[in-house]
Order: C-alpha cells, then sequence, then structure tokens
C-alpha cells in the first residue's frame, strides 16, 4: 500500500514540474519516438498500423516544425508531450498531433499543452479552433468536450474509422460579468489526455 502512494505522490509531482515551450529542430527525434509510441494505442483501436503518425519520417516532421506552431512538455530534458497547430485562412486554426507519454497521462498534461496551443494560435488572430480524433479515442473526445469543443462533422475514413471533427471558439471575457464566455465551468481543474 505504501509503494503505492509513493508511486501516485511521484507521479503528481512530475506532472507539476513539466514546462511547456516551442519545440526546437533538436527535440524532433525525441517528438518522433513519443509520436510512436503514443500512436501505438490509436493504431490498434483501428486495427491500422500505417497511419500517419506512425509512418511520419524525421524529415517530414523536421518541416512540421519550421512551418508551424508546434509546442513540447519538457520534463527536465526529455519530451513528455507534444502538440501542432496551424492557423488557417478565415481565423479557423488547426490543432494536431497531440501526444502524451502514457507514464504522464491522466495528470492534466493534454489540457496543459491544449490551452498552450490555444493560446498561442489566438495571439495569431485564430477565432476558431479546430481538432479530429478517431470514433474510438473516447479518451480524446472526453478531454475535447472538457474544454468546449463540440463536434461538427464526422467522416467514414476506412470501414473501421469515422474521423470526428470538432471546433470550438476562443473564450473571451463578458464586459457585463467579467466571467469567461465558451469555457467549461471545469476548466482551471486538471484533465487527462
Amino acid at each position: 500500500m505504501r509503494a503505492n502512494r509513493t508511486e501516485k505522490g511521484r507521479r503528481g509531482h512530475m506532472g507539476m514540474s513539466v514546462t511547456i515551450s516551442a519545440a526546437t529542430d533538436h527535440d524532433a527525434e525525441q517528438i518522433l519516438k513519443l509520436q510512436y509510441l503514443c500512436y501505438q494505442g490509436e493504431a490498434e483501436l483501428y486495427g491500422d498500423y500505417s497511419i500517419a503518425p506512425l509512418t511520419q519520417t524525421l524529415a517530414e516532421l523536421r518541416a512540421e516544425l519550421a512551418a508551424g506552431c508546434v509546442l513540447v512538455a519538457r520534463l527536465g530534458e526529455e519530451v513528455v508531450g507534444s502538440v501542432r497547430g496551424a492557423a488557417g485562412p478565415e481565423g479557423t486554426a488547426v490543432i494536431s498531433g497531440m501526444i502524451v507519454h502514457p507514464r504522464m497521462q491522466r495528470h492534466g498534461l493534454g489540457g496543459r499543452l491544449l490551452a498552450a496551443v490555444e493560446a498561442r494560435l489566438a495571439g495569431e488572430g485564430a477565432t476558431r479552433f479546430r481538432l479530429a480524433t478517431g470514433h474510438r479515442n473516447e479518451g480524446n473526445l472526453r478531454l475535447y468536450r472538457k474544454w468546449g469543443y463540440v463536434q461538427v462533422a464526422g467522416e467514414q475514413v476506412t470501414r473501421k474509422l469515422t474521423l470526428v471533427t470538432l471546433e470550438k471558439e476562443p473564450e473571451r471575457e463578458t464586459a457585463a460579468s467579467g466571467a469567461r464566455e465558451g469555457a467549461p465551468a471545469e476548466a482551471a481543474l486538471a484533465t487527462s489526455r
């Protein structure tokens, strides 16, 4: 019992000491390895190990790093999470590639990454955020809904996979109350991946 409490305390502490910052070219190899680890479960859900995150090359990832907004979560020097975003036409920003190391999941890091990329993209003029996930990925769907995303489309990609597209408008202050509009009541609470 005592060992279990120690492990829980250590994992909780890890979640608090993680920093989030812009990714650099030097992070590319760690991001790619983490991406490969994190997308194994997704591939298993759909019986398809040829999905893009598992076949992306280091050169392709480096091109993404150079072209868009890529953030990493670091625990010391180790990359334990990442997310990508790109501002698009008409103020719609697309968020993709959110990954959190399995040992760091369920400590609020996914929510922190999502909030950080939204803030960065809003600073670039985004007026709406869009992301997508597979219909069987309940963890992702739960997280995105908790952060105010609503389903706007579904597209059957294969017999086994339907891609669910979700959108959200940025949080904004209301003049009368100073309350945030468009944010879930629990937005300040920690979330899982």
